[in-house]
């Protein structure tokens, strides 16, 4: 079933019309290129779009009197310098909910111009690698034109549109627009790392485009399992679905297969998704309503900002006044995952910006600076300093948690800042430090009896978390730890144990993570004592006791201290605590003679050959 090429479809076009025209890399060029080619005859026509991939000269300002861009996504310098110099507008919208805009008429569409596969036998056009809004648009518009490309993927799902629905075809074979992968940094590949401490296994994933989706990708070669509902594919997908890491075998809505509605990347990921069975695409009211992203058990949502503030806020389409990209799906997923059971949304972006000059964690957004995410709504923030936990956390507490993962020469100032509006006591004085002995990577995941827990870095805003450690404890545990049964222990006292300063001293603990939620169940500390010596405790969660932490944390202590430079380890321990003064005698430890008969005192040499 064929369609008879129109060669005056530009006559469709009238002045004071709205254009639309296809998105990503279904951009349709060959018709872009001739209706400039006819802009001689048309005037304040308003060119409706999301972003694009490639160049974008209906944009350039000698055009600015035939064509008005009005986008729901800043992509391109064109476009970006557009809408900066006033000659583009740009429409802040969820993605999920541009479709409505189109089809109840708050943005009638006179014309669609789209990009598409040939027709099957029935007459079918697929709208291939972008069926994002396109979809909608074109079954909205009053005239579609479509430009049929052999080069076009057929994807498989809600992508087909009928020719006859055509008011105008031009045949042009030309390359998809290509989009390279970008190179890796160390920080962006640590930003990588953490994320995939966050995503279990079987669970379902959203990304978008850029670094930090590719090295959170490059991260996950490990797991097993994992499903995909995004409103982007790309080809760190394609490599994970290729390798069996993506199997979509679990997933809980559309088992068995990735959803998407765009895709934008290397040749090989378009001759991947072509008539594959496995990866279906939809328009973005369908892949990206909440409601259907919470149908997914284990949801995760990854995407990136701008800046975050202290209290949460995160900004991910505008720097100050200026527009910079778009709300685009952000919120739709992270409400999604928000909603769905076991799931989790976090925020990925550098700590800083411009060489280092900047925070990009900030005490206050900039002056103009929008709020695409609410501090409601965030689960984990990740930079290349860790995890920032919000959800359930108080404004002091995320404070605390965010400054963490600050870059370390802005966090003095940030606890300044924000200790002028009271959200951080007095009493809070030191700034959170890493342990430099484990590396750029501050987290170890430890597996111990078929449970999995976290080593890290104790700090300020384990605070509270700390003080419910404490009161979880027996009579018992107490007087083993302390000497005596200490039956209280104040916020400030919680914020001096939590609060030191780990390049000297040293405190870890073993926390579990389930969903957003964080449990202690050990804690671990030495404190330095002259220059060569320091003095080790430990203390363990009764119900976790027996596992094997107490010996995990002091291997982790004693690698430390060596590698410090420090001769000596000692401890002390009450003589009917069993189970602790074999964990350091299994260790090397000695017990030195005399003293206490009720108290033990343990010595370890640290010297190399001592050992």
């Amino acid at each position: 079933m064929t369609k008879q090429v129109n060669a005056h479809w530009t006559e469709l076009v009238q002045s004071g019309n709205r254009i639309y025209i296809g998105a990503n890399a279904g951009l349709p060029e060959t018709l872009l290129a001739q209706l400039l080619a006819h802009k001689r005859n048309l005037s304040d026509v308003e060119i409706l779009q999301i972003s694009t991939l490639g160049d974008a000269p209906w944009a350039a300002p000698e055009n600015s009197a035939h064509f008005k861009v009005n986008t729901f996504f800043i992509s391109g310098p064109e476009i970006r310098q557009a809408v900066a110099a006033g000659r583009a507008d740009y429409t802040p919208c969820f993605l999920s909910e541009i479709p409505t805009l189109l089809q109840d008429g708050t943005l009638p569409i006179d014309v669609a111009l789209i990009q598409v596969s040939p027709p099957d036998e029935f007459g079918y056009c697929s709208c291939g690698v972008a069926v994002d809004i396109t979809h909608t648009a074109a079954k909205a518009a009053k005239y579609i034109v479509a430009q049929i490309n052999p080069k076009m993927p057929r994807t498989m799902g809600q992508s087909f549109l009928h020719i006859e629905k055509f008011a105008a075809v031009v045949n042009s074979e030309v390359p998809i627009a290509t989009l390279p992968i970008a190179k890796q940094t160390s920080i962006t590949e640590r930003i990588g790392q953490y994320v995939a401490l966050l995503v279990p296994d079987r669970a379902t994933l959203q990304l978008g485009i850029g670094k930090i989706p590719d090295a959170v990708l490059a991260s996950l070669t490990q797991h097993q399992d994992l499903g995909l509902h995004t409103e982007m594919l790309s080809d760190g997908v394609m490599h994970l679905m290729q390798q069996r890491v993506i199997t979509n075998r679990y997933k809980t809505f559309h088992p068995g297969k990735a959803v998407t509605s765009f895709c934008m990347g290397s040749q090989t990921l378009y001759d991947f998704v072509h008539e594959n069975p496995h990866v279906e695409f939809y328009p973005s009211h369908y892949v990206n309503k909440p409601t259907n992203i919470a149908r997914n058990d284990n949801m995760i949502s990854i995407n990136s900002a701008i800046e975050v503030d202290l209290t949460g806020q995160v900004v991910a389409d505008s720097i100050g006044h200026d527009f910079y990209s778009g709300i685009g799906g952000q919120m739709d997923f992270v409400t999604g995952a928000n909603l769905s059971l076991g799931g989790k949304s976090i925020i990925a972006l550098p700590s800083t910006a411009h060489q280092q000059s900047v925070s990009r964690i900030v005490a206050n957004l900039q002056p103009g600076a929008g709020v695409v995410t609410s501090r409601g709504h965030v689960d984990f923030v990740v930079t290349e300093f860790g995890i920032a936990h919000l959800k359930g956390k108080s404004i002091r507490e995320r404070s605390l948690e965010l400054i963490r993962i600050a870059h370390p020469k802005f966090r003095a100032q940030l606890l300044a800042d924000v200790r002028q509006h009271y959200w951080v006591p007095d009493y809070q004085a030191n700034t959170p430090t890493d342990i430099p002995e484990l590396g750029n990577i501050q987290l170890r995941q430890i597996q111990l009896k078929d449970e999995y827990f976290t080593l890290r870095p104790l700090n300020p805003a384990d605070e509270r978390r700390l003080q419910e450690f404490f009161y979880s404890h027996t009579k018992h545990t107490r007087e083993l730890r302390y000497g005596y049964d200490p039956k209280l222990m104040s916020r400030e006292n919680s914020c001096s144990l939590v609060s030191i300063d780990q390049s000297n001293d040293c405190a870890l603990c073993l926390v579990q993570e389930q969903g957003t939620r964080t449990s202690l169940h050990a804690v671990a500390r030495f404190y330095k004592i002259g220059e060569t010596t320091c003095e080790v405790a430990f203390v363990t969660k009764e119900t976790s006791q027996g596992m094997g932490m107490a010996s995990v944390l002091l291997e982790q202590m004693i690698e430390i201290a060596v590698q410090r430079g420090l001769h000596k380890m000692f401890a002390l321990v009450k003589a009917v605590n069993k189970p602790m003064l074999n964990v350091f005698l299994q260790h090397g430890f000695e017990i030195m003679s005399g003293g206490d008969p009720h108290e033990h005192e343990l010595w370890l040499s640290l010297k190399e050959g001592a050992r």
